[in-house]
This record gives C-alpha cells, structure tokens and sequence, in this order.
C-alpha cells in the first residue's frame, strides 16, 4: 500500500494536500465568525442569509477537493490492489453525500 494512501481509517496526507484543505476551512471558520458578528450587532437577515450561502459553497469546495483526493489516491490504490469493497464505500459515501 502506498505511503500516502487510507488504511485503518486514516489518511496520510502530503503537505500540499493538508494546506489546501486547510486553506479552505480556515476560510469557511472566518466566515463562520463573521456571522456570528452580523448576529451579534443585528445585521439584515438578508445580509446574514448571503453570508450563510457563501459559508456553504466554501464547504462545499472543501468537500469536493477532500473527495477528488480521496478518488485520486485511496479509492484508486485500493482498487488497484484488488480490493473492490473499496468500489462499495466509495457508492455508500456517494449516496450518503448526495441526500
């Protein structure tokens, strides 16, 4: 199994991987707190509403980076390896993700 690869529920991650992914929840966490703020000082609803969307689409290129990862190098090597539960996860994490 490759170094970089999941096993036992857990993945390594090459730097580049962790700050991308960081990257983009650090950027979610600011925006998290500057809707706390708006609550805080009684913003517009509306105002607050656009802030939440934008919070969403910021987690959801997180999800998306997290997953293409995911395909690129655990679900890929496991396949390679002969091991098709890996095809089995991967359609439950799909259905669950797509709720």
């Amino acid at each position: 199994m490759e170094a970089n690869c999941c096993g036992k529920r857990k993945k390594i991650r090459t730097p580049e991987e962790k700050k991308v992914l960081l990257d983009r929840l650090k950027r979610a966490e600011g925006q998290i707190r500057g809707i706390e703020k708006m609550v805080e000082t009684d913003a517009y609803c509306p105002d607050i509403l656009v802030q939440v969307s934008a919070v969403t689409s910021a987690l959801n290129s997180f999800n998306r980076e997290l997953l293409a990862c995911h395909i690129k190098s655990c679900v890929k090597s496991d396949i390679s390896a002969g091991n098709d539960e890996a095809i089995d996860e991967f359609v439950k994490l799909m259905q669950r993700l797509m709720k």
